[in-house]
């Protein structure tokens, strides 16, 4: 890895002009801060205070700069409440995407049974279809099932829209892995659990992470499905939540800001732990030949 590094390094070096190289790294920065410009902003308003909502000021740290409106946002609003439901409702979601994902990716990629690419091709066909054309056919199967208007009922609906994704590329990851490496541990006396848990589960780290973090942003932003499945007060999760902080005829923009600052915050947090693994481990699926 680290000879792949300096090589590629030393050709960037002797092939790349310092003029293009000066350019590329302004491009790079100008779309950084495009990309980080609404965050400072919302960032900004936050802390503005409720006289001094509408200034025109560009500076990062508003005049009377003030983290009132944060704690107005849990005292006027539930908002501790959405965060829980939300926290519950996408740490599930993950939970079971990945882990049936991870199975079925396997299965997909290793076994040869009947159905195989045809199982195949209807995951693919289910993303053609958006989320609000499934939503009344969903909301029918939940009544029928009796998750109408409960959190479980949206964990089901969010699992069942992460997992063809995740699956197809769980299944294209594992197809890089040889088969070699399994075939050398059941000589050696391993059996198919201890195999797939032991040696390949740890080469597939950088999709794992790459999956549940698509599961847990999937289900942490949702608002259409959310909105039409869950109609209590007390289990409404935070994008509608925040949809609830509108009035009809203002807003108490500085608190809603902080609010959705915070909405933000997890999954900042979350990519950035896991940078590591999609960036820096994805070429752990591959050996040396």
């Amino acid at each position: 890895m680290n000879k792949m590094k300096v090589k590629f390094s030393e050709r960037f070096e002797r092939n790349d002009s310092p003029l293009k190289i000066i350019l590329i790294y302004a491009i790079l920065i100008l779309f950084c801060l495009i990309s980080i410009y609404p965050i400072s902003f919302i960032f900004t308003v936050s802390l503005r205070p409720a006289n001094n909502l509408f200034s025109t000021s560009l500076s990062l740290i508003p005049k009377g700069a003030t983290f009132e409106n944060y704690r107005q946002a849990f005292i006027q609003y539930d908002l501790l409440s959405w965060l829980k439901n939300s926290t519950i409702i996408a740490s599930l979601a993950t939970l079971f995407s990945v882990l049936l994902s991870i199975s079925a990716g396997y299965a997909f990629s290793r076994f040869e049974f009947r159905g195989r690419s045809t199982g195949m091709t209807m995951l693919l066909v289910t993303q053609m279809f958006p989320a609000t054309m499934t939503l009344l056919p969903l909301y029918l199967m939940l009544i029928k099932l009796g998750f109408a208007n409960k959190m479980a009922g949206l964990v089901i609906v969010y699992i069942s829209t992460n997992i063809p994704f995740n699956v197809w590329m769980m299944k294209g990851y594992f197809d890089t892995i040889p088969k070699s490496l399994e075939e050398s541990a059941y000589v050696d006396g391993a059996g198919i659990f201890k195999t797939f848990y032991q040696i390949i589960l740890p080469l597939v780290t950088p999709a794992i992470a790459l999956s549940a973090l698509n599961s847990f942003m999937g289900a942490w932003s949702e608002y259409i499905v959310a909105r039409v499945m869950i109609t209590d007060a007390g289990k409404l999760t935070l994008p509608v939540g925040l949809t609830n902080m509108q009035g009809q005829f203002s807003t108490a923009w500085g608190i809603y800001s902080a609010a959705a600052l915070m909405t933000a915050l997890p999954v900042i947090i979350i990519f950035i732990s896991l940078s590591k693994y999609l960036v820096g481990g994805l070429t752990l699926g591959s050996v040396k030949g």
